[in-house]
């Protein structure tokens, strides 16, 4: 492992001359926002030694410089929602380097289809922007509100629409990067189709700020859907609601969303938000539908076609949704879950789309062995089930010891199904051990190649994803 570096008051003071010295943090108070993602568990907490708060592409690439230079770890950080302490210093110390500043909105084009952003612009903030020229940002993560590009790319997010318009990685035409050395350089072009050599711009997104900094993305838009419909499917079960994940697209339906929330979860959102939830009280089961049309009698076509096949598949009730309603259910679980108990862990798990059902199956017998409880919600078209472990019936210092078997066996389970660890929070610091015990060893070795020639030096968020020998 390299050795590192602590920051000096020599150090501190070049920095200042980068930056300024007001975008510089060492006061404990300024500090302690950044010590911390959203994550679940007390012992990723680390005050960073530094916090800077670079303007622009030229700036970080001088602090990069100078990190090398003193062999001082730098970890990049957005917004700070994550949820596997990826954006977080650990143990080997060092500074923050967070992109808030750079939050601007450089161009969009209408014309041409795409725009220029900086990394600290807020999900919502471009995807409104864009909707006011009539197009649409696809990516849609559930934190959208709160969440940065820069962060969204860094993690590959995924989110709402992934079923239809792939993860963030499918959004993006190119990005400008910040080497670990301290290069600027761009990734990728605003082309249809490329065969020229390594696509670097595909391995640096989803790298989670250990391979480079992102500061400037070129981000493809869509136009607008003229129409769209939000459907409200309730089921008496689990499993016959997760059957509509097979029978949509085996009937050529396209949807744009598919969710899926259980009654359990659904009792508690209620409760939560203090509103009766349709057939809470018969145990529904809630898939939520959203389709798009280039007109009113495609979209009402496509409605048309979605109740048939919900109902074949045993759906109770099939309903026209009021969108903000509806959506904000879905979005509000995580809020509504730990409100009611303490969450000890907050699982990614990710399987083809038609093993979810085996997947919630064989994981309900788990739980009923190790007496865990657990509740979750599903990006159900793409796989993706988010699921809140409760610390329920044990005590916080037996959280983690109940946790890591739980999750040893259910990883086990999870790749015997074809799957993998995370769908879109990415692995962190908290997930690698379980991502070196799971992963291919030639695969892991060939991640470890790609870090070391990216970031010789090893000093760009060190310790995440896997640990350097």
């Amino acid at each position: 492992m390299n050795k590192y570096h602590q920051v000096t008051p020599a150090v501190l003071t070049a920095l200042q001359a980068i930056v300024g010295e007001k975008y510089v943090y060492t006061d404990r108070d300024k500090c302690i926002p950044y010590e911390c993602d959203e994550g679940v568990g007390k012992e990723y907490i680390h005050m960073p030694e530094a916090v800077v708060l670079p303007a622009d592409a030229a700036q970080t690439a001088a602090i990069m410089r100078l990190a090398n230079r003193e062999r001082i770890p730098v970890v990049p950080r957005g917004a700070g929602t994550g949820l596997e302490f990826g954006a977080v210093v650990n143990e080997f110390g060092g500074i923050i380097l967070s992109t808030e500043r750079m939050n601007r909105i450089v161009e969009i084009d209408a014309e041409r289809l795409y725009m220029v952003v900086e990394p600290g612009v807020v999900t919502a903030v471009l995807q409104e922007e864009a909707e006011k020229q009539g197009l649409l940002y696809a990516g849609d993560p559930c934190s959208g509100d709160s969440c940065c590009i820069g962060g969204n790319a860094a993690t590959n997010a995924g989110g709402n629409r992934a079923v239809r318009y792939g993860t963030t990685r499918d959004q993006i035409y190119s990005i400008e990067v910040v080497t670990p050395t301290g290069e600027i350089t761009t990734f990728g072009s605003r082309l249809k189709k490329v065969s020229t050599g390594y696509p670097l711009e595909k391995i640096i997104i989803g790298s989670e700020g250990t391979l480079g900094i992102i500061t400037k993305l070129t981000l493809r838009l869509v136009p607008l859907p003229q129409h769209t419909a939000h459907i409200l499917a309730v089921f008496p079960s689990v499993d016959t609601a997760l059957s509509l994940v097979t029978a949509l697209p085996k009937e050529g339906i396209e949807v744009t969303c598919l969710e899926f929330m259980d009654h359990e979860v659904i009792r508690v959102v209620g409760q939560y938000l203090d509103e009766k939830q349709p057939y809470a009280d018969q145990n529904g089961n809630y898939m939520i539908i959203q389709l798009d049309g280039k007109s009113e009698a495609d979209l009402d076509d496509g409605c048309i076609a979605v109740d048939e096949v919900c109902r074949q598949c045993g759906a109770m009730e099939v309903f026209a949704a009021d969108a903000a309603k509806v959506w904000k259910v879905r979005k509000v679980f995580t809020e509504a879950s730990a409100a009611e108990c303490p969450v000890a862990a907050m699982e990614d798990f990710v399987v083809p789309p038609d093993q979810l059902k085996e997947l919630l199956d064989q994981l309900q017998a788990v739980g009923r062995t190790q007496h865990i409880s657990f509740r979750g919600v599903s990006h159900a078209g793409d796989g993706n089930l988010h699921l809140d472990v409760l610390r329920r019936g044990f005590t916080e210092e037996e959280s983690q010891e109940k946790v890591e078997a739980f999750e040893d066996t259910a990883y086990r389970i999870v790749y015997s199904l074809g799957g993998r660890i995370s769908g879109e929070h990415g692995i962190g610091q908290k997930r690698k051990k379980w991502l070196a015990r799971y992963t291919d060893p030639v695969a892991l070795q060939l991640m470890k190649a790609v870090k070391k020639a990216f970031d010789p030096n090893g000093i760009l968020n060190p310790g995440k994803l896997f640990d350097m020998e």
